[in-house]
């Protein structure tokens, strides 16, 4: 037995909604070496411009990341390993405020060749080829196969005679696991603007939120 296929803007808005309401969970790479946030401190501190680094963090956090900056330009004046490390610092300063601006964990900062799972490689894939497709079928067959799964599971349950109580306690368990699952997907999706609502200036600290 199949549900019938959803369409793709109502999967890409649940799994969007997922990604970037679960900062904690999701495996973004926010927090990698190979990740935007550093990449953009890269350049920050390459060309003098803080701008490239104050969209990643909260106006409220913007004096504290500013210091660590004016620190990171004069360390890197030594040269040699001094210039790696005042670097260094900043790249951990920058995602810790980042990352304590989407209240994720900061758990220090993760190599380059870090998992950070199918999604958000497509995503960023899809970014910069411009088109969706890599990042469409990622999201769209995840979020089928989990509709499908969660709904055999139940199907097959349904039938059960009255008096097999204990079959019936497998269909209840079977049933409250699918209807939270699509319960869950569908609150996230319509609440996928709230992630980006940071305080009363109602900034957003960036793309990501998973902990981008």
């Amino acid at each position: 037995m199949k549900i019938a296929k959803m369409t793709f803007a109502t999967l890409f808005a649940v799994v969007f909604g997922l990604l970037v309401l679960a900062p904690g969970d999701a495996r973004a790479h926010c927090d990698t070496m190979s990740g935007p946030v550093v990449a953009a401190a890269r350049q920050a501190l390459d060309t003098g411009n803080i701008n490239l680094v104050l969209i990643w963090v909260q106006p409220k956090d913007e004096a504290a990341l500013r210091e660590e900056f004016e620190k990171a330009r004069t360390g890197r004046h030594a040269g040699g390993q001094a210039k790696e490390a005042a670097e260094m610092r900043f790249f951990e300063a920058l995602v810790r405020i980042h990352r304590t601006g989407e209240g994720a964990p900061y758990t220090g900062i993760k190599p380059a060749n870090t998992d950070v799972g199918p999604a958000v490689a497509a995503a960023d894939q899809a970014l910069a080829s411009g088109t969706v497709e890599p990042v469409r079928t990622v999201v769209v067959n995840a979020v089928q196969a989990g509709l499908e799964k969660n709904f055999r599971a139940v199907s097959e349950l349904k039938s059960y005679k009255p008096d097999d109580v204990a079959a019936g306690r497998a269909y209840v368990a079977a049933y409250v696991q699918y209807t939270h699952f699509a319960e869950g997907l569908y609150d996230k999706a319509t609440a996928v603007a709230s992630h980006h609502e940071h305080g009363e200036e109602g900034q957003a600290t960036g793309h990501e939120g998973g902990g981008a």
